[in-house]
C-alpha cells in the first residue's frame, strides 16, 4: 500500500566541532530520523549566509534547521548573536518572498545530542507538514 504522506525535506547546517558529532551518533546508533533530512557540515554556525536559506526553499527543501554552536563556538565568542542575527535577517527576506518564517528553526546542539536531534528533526517535521495543509 502506497503511503501518501510525504516527509517535509529538511536542510540542516550543522558544525562541525560541535553539533555535527552529535548527528553523527543519532546515525552511529541507529537513532532513526526521516531520511528526508540533509546535513551540510560548516564550521562555526554564524557563518551562514540568509542567500543560503532562501536557495534552499528555492530548491525544494520545506524547511531548514540550524544546529547551532552556542556559547561553545571555538571561532568567535559573539557567535550565538550572529547566528540570531542571520536568523532574524532570513527570516525577514522570507517573509518579503511570501515564505513562512516558521519554515526556519535554530537550536544549539552539543557533540553527544543524537536524541535532542532526532526530536528536534521530529517536531520540525510535525510543524512543516502543518504548515502544508
Amino acid at each position: 500500500m502506497p503511503n501518501d504522506h510525504k516527509s517535509p525535506k529538511i536542510l540542516v547546517f550543522s558544525t562541525d566541532k560541535i553539533s555535527d558529532p552529535g548527528i553523527d551518533q543519532a546515525g552511529l546508533r541507529k537513532i532513526h530520523y526521516s531520511p528526508s533530512v540533509y546535513v551540510i557540515n560548516m564550521p562555526c554556525s554564524s557563518g551562514i549566509k540568509p542567500r543560503w536559506i532562501l536557495r534552499a526553499f528555492e530548491k525544494g527543501f520545506d524547511g531548514v534547521f540550524i544546529a547551532a554552536d552556542g556559547h561553545e563556538c571555538s571561532y568567535s565568542a559573539s557567535c550565538p548573536d550572529r547566528t540570531n542575527d542571520i536568523i532574524i535577517a532570513s527570516q525577514k527576506l522570507m517573509t518579503e518572498k511570501n515564505i513562512s518564517p516558521k519554515r526556519i528553526r535554530m537550536a544549539a546542539l552539543c557533540s553527544v545530542c543524537a536524541e535532542p536531534f532526532v526530536s528536534h528533526m521530529e517536531n520540525f517535521s510535525k510543524i512543516l507538514a502543518e504548515l502544508e495543509e
